[in-house]
């Protein structure tokens, strides 16, 4: 699989163009059928494990620490923090320790705050995270769920300080989402800040395994809210346009992400070896300029 890189040389961070999105360990997987989907995902190639503090309330973390061993070297862990509990200076220094302990590392490669947190100072944190980088207990940082303007601003104040300054930005992205494209996309690129993509597959949409005026699956996502007429035609619109070039919904999914500018590795979600596999072969596909241009129009 492709391995993308932000910063320079052998101390940058390098990921491979699918994350794994590590939400589902301590919720919909115990640890044994989380073990499982770890070693799959590393047997596949893919480089960067993508957890929070949050996820399963700590067993995501902690079934990850427990199923790498020595192979935690081969690969770059990113984890958020502040979800809940907002992001001052004694949160950070309280959950990073808690995170490296479930991790069972020394080290996180990436270290995000999960969310902005309008009750504490962005100086505040940019300034706890700073010391976690000169300490060597993080290599990096960065942001999930910032606005374009909110990413400029602590890029500034990271500037004007001294500081270590977001590397990567996280928020929702696919064919059916496509916000991040007038605010945080630019700001991104403005800064050579990566992206990471999560929901690439818009909670199942994409995935071509649903279809409408059909029942869906217990216990998914789609199962449990409405999609609205408009994004159906366009699901309907975009498996037609890979189907007619011999390609799947899910491949265009993963490929039309891969391909935009910016990205540093798309973030996925799975629960078994097979979706493991099948997620880092959807992503090959090299789409030329003028397909590009069409799935815009259908979209």
């Amino acid at each position: 699989m492709d391995l993308r890189s932000l910063g320079d040389g052998d101390g940058g961070l390098t990921a491979s163009v699918v994350g794994l999105g590590c939400n589902n360990f301590g919720r919909r997987l115990r640890e044994r059928e989380s073990r499982a989907v770890i070693h799959a995902a590393l047997d596949a190639g893919i480089t960067l494990f993508d957890t929070a503090e949050s996820y399963g309330g700590g067993k995501s973390e902690k079934f990850i620490g427990n199923a790498l061993g020595p192979r935690r070297r081969d690969i770059a862990i990113a984890t958020k923090f502040g979800w809940s509990g907002g992001a001052s200076r004694r949160k950070v220094t309280k959950a990073v320790e808690g995170s490296l302990k479930r991790l069972r590392t020394d080290w996180i490669d990436l270290y995000q705050i999960h969310r902005p947190d309008p009750s504490t100072p962005i100086e505040e944190t940019l300034e706890a995270l700073d010391a976690l980088v000169r300490q060597g207990k993080v290599r990096f940082v960065g942001c999930s769920n910032f606005s374009g303007e909110q990413i400029e601003r602590a890029r500034a104040v990271s500037r004007e300080r001294g500081w270590c300054a977001f590397v990567t930005a996280q928020n929702p992205w696919s064919l059916l989402e496509r916000g991040i494209e007038d605010d945080v996309a630019p700001a991104c690129a403005d800064a050579g800040i990566g992206i990471l993509p999560y929901y690439p597959l818009a909670n199942g949409l994409l995935t071509g395994k649903y279809r409408r005026g059909a029942e869906w699956p217990k216990g998914t996502r789609l199962s449990a809210g409405f999609v609205p007429e408009a994004r159906w035609e366009a699901v309907e619109r975009l498996e037609r346009f890979a189907e007619a070039r011999g390609r799947s919904l899910l491949e265009l999914a993963f490929s039309w992400l891969a391909c935009r500018p910016g990205i540093f590795s798309v973030i996925a979600g799975a629960t078994s070896a097979e979706q493991i596999e099948r997620n880092v072969e959807a992503a090959g596909w090299r789409l030329t300029g003028a397909e590009l241009a069409e799935i815009d129009r259908l979209t």
